[in-house]
């Protein structure tokens, strides 16, 4: 059984990034949401309010960014 090369796509014509794109882009969400809450809770213990809200917002959009990445895993 030979493959019919004029069923091949290349991820340029699909204009989908390469796996491992996606799997880094991960990676660097879970890393920022986990020190946004390791930022969080020191900020916490020395009562910094400013820092309490720079990881807060870390943390936000960490979570954004993974359910967007989510989203679109989901997608067929």
């Amino acid at each position: 059984m030979e493959t019919d090369k004029q069923k091949i796509k290349t991820l340029d014509e699909t204009d989908e990034p390469p796996p491992m794109d996606q799997v880094e882009e991960r990676v660097e969400a879970e890393m920022k949401l986990i020190q946004g809450k390791a930022k969080e809770e020191i900020a916490t213990s020395l009562n910094n309010k400013e820092l309490i809200r720079e990881g807060r917002k870390m943390k936000e959009d960490a979570e954004g960014k993974l359910k967007q990445l989510r989203e679109e895993d989901s997608k067929p």
